[in-house]
């Protein structure tokens, strides 16, 4: 396809080639291909279960490492739009006449136990006169619920879930990132230091800076430790180009190409600029009160400290193989090794460049969660068109429902993805992988989204836990339940895990 100077300017200041251009434009017209499941990953084949002496032990192996730099790292630059679907939906619907939903019936007989109560009290007692503790009733619904989601009011519709107030407790109120903060100093501490990395939206840079600036000193002075928090935005090179719906691409009103944000699967070029030895990633809408952490804790020191026994064994191989050790006694310990731990029989006969190259990656030790209805994607055995077999996680939109056999073995699936992984990024000699060697590219995914009244073709980059890591060395392990407690709309927030 032909583009114009102004369109070639356009790319070079996104920072995209135009062979990657090109490469986009082709899943629009052949889709990206399905992916093929073997069958799930279930309790011995493919994911771990600890009892109580082995989760003593990982714990153990995670503590004794303290040499480590450990960074957790937060997804946590979206919108939260989706959060208040159901009151957006009320606004939409309702008209005076008829009773309200049932979601938006929860959130008003229920609005004093939210965190944010007393702000929008605050801002509707101010601006409007109208006390809502004692005067709430149906012709002001409209009101309140337009003065939480509006940017005239507290924008909480347009602002990322991570500086929005989650939970109350006697003496303060909590935000989603102050969480993760106190999340992180109780198990990711590096000597006196905790790192914790927020992906963030350029616009509402200043608003997280301004809530971790107010928070710093207490937590520094309290725990003795110095908190040491970083961002990074999503970069430009991984915006994709978006097309009509004959795939000829988008412009808007001034002749430009439109380009959208090409999902959480751009992150992993954020991951990657990272220096951590161990870094642990978790979603911004994923945590609990502080009372609750236990297992949320234990389960942290347990992945991680499985990464960092794999790990060291790895690295055991790998300079044994450097030093030219790799006999068939050798040979024989990575394959067992590989059995054990990744589920996988491989072959003692193979070439050293093999073994090598088997080891020579990025690992990552991901918590799964037993299915119990939640959404999301899970953990399977996959064969690629090399007829390799690997674990891997998977999305619902990755997989071709029409195909019986497929949609039995995906509704077969025992366990969930939580987000809840930890990773190794550096090799054995102490050098960082270049993450974007370990991308599935076939593995993105084309949605309908609508520009300026107009329906559109947008494409989703390689998912950062799914295409994007596909080629690490993969392990995963069980978590419970309770260590997952994500707030996917504002009424999650009622549950007990979010209520102090």
């Amino acid at each position: 396809m032909e583009f114009s100077i102004d369109d070639k300017k356009q790319f070079n200041n996104l920072g995209i080639n135009i062979s990657e251009i090109e490469r986009q434009l082709l899943f629009f017209k052949k889709d990206f291909p399905y992916i093929k499941l073997v069958k799930p990953a279930t309790i011995n084949d493919g994911i771990f279960s600890f009892n109580k002496k082995q989760i003593t032990e990982l714990v153990d192996i995670f503590n004794r490492n303290t040499n480590n730099k450990i960074i957790k790292f937060v997804p946590a630059s979206g919108a939260a739009t989706r959060m208040f679907k159901d009151l957006y939906n009320f606004l939409d619907e309702w008209d005076g006449s008829k009773e309200i939903s049932k979601p938006a019936k929860v959130f008003i007989e229920n609005i004093k136990k939210f965190a944010f109560y007393e702000e929008l009290k605050k801002f509707v007692e101010t601006n409007y006169r109208i006390n809502i503790s004692s005067e709430l009733n149906i012709t002001n619904y409209t009101l309140v619920v337009t003065t939480l989601l509006n940017k005239l009011g507290l924008n909480y519709g347009n602002l990322p879930k991570a500086v929005l107030q989650f939970h109350k407790y006697n003496s303060e109120v909590r935000t989603a990132l102050e969480e993760h903060v106190i999340e992180g100093i109780r198990y990711s501490k590096t000597l006196d230091k905790i790192y914790i990395h927020f992906t963030v939206s350029s616009e509402h840079a200043v608003k997280f800076k301004s809530i971790v600036s107010s928070i710093k000193n207490k937590y520094q002075s309290k725990y003795n430790i110095k908190l040491n928090i970083s961002y990074s935005e999503q970069k430009s090179k991984t915006d994709t180009i978006a097309v009509t719906t004959k795939n000829i691409p988008f412009r808007t009103s001034n002749n430009k190409l439109f380009f959208r944000p090409g999902g959480h699967g751009a992150l992993i070029y954020n991951l990657n600029e990272l220096d951590g030895n161990i870094i642990f990633i978790k979603n911004i809408d994923n945590v609990i009160i502080e009372s609750l952490l236990k297992d949320t804790i234990t389960y942290k020191k347990v992945i991680g400290g499985l990464l960092i026994k794999l790990r060291n064994k790895i690295f055991e191989f790998l300079n044994k193989i450097d030093n030219n050790k790799l006999n068939m006694a050798l040979k024989s310990s990575i394959c067992k090794f590989y059995k054990d731990y990744f589920f996988l029989e491989i072959s003692k006969n193979e070439k050293p460049e093999y073994y090598y190259n088997l080891l020579n990656r990025p690992i990552r030790v991901c918590g799964m969660v037993r299915n119990e209805g939640e959404p999301g994607g899970g953990p399977f055995w996959v064969i690629n068109n090399e007829k390799k077999v690997s674990l891997q996680i998977i999305e619902s939109s990755q997989i071709n429902h029409d195909n019986k056999l497929q949609e039995k073995i995906f509704k077969g699936s025992t366990h969930f993805n939580p987000v809840d992984l930890v990773c190794s990024i550096y090799n054995h000699k102490g050098e960082k992988f270049n993450l974007s060697d370990f991308i599935d590219h076939n593995t993105g995914f084309i949605s309908n989204k609508s520009k300026d009244g107009v329906t559109i073709k947008a494409l989703e980059l390689p998912g950062l836990w799914n295409g994007a890591m596909s080629d690490w060395n993969t392990v995963f392990v069980e978590v419970p339940l309770s260590t997952f407690n994500p707030v996917k709309t504002v009424n999650d927030l009622l549950r007990k895990e979010h209520q102090a």
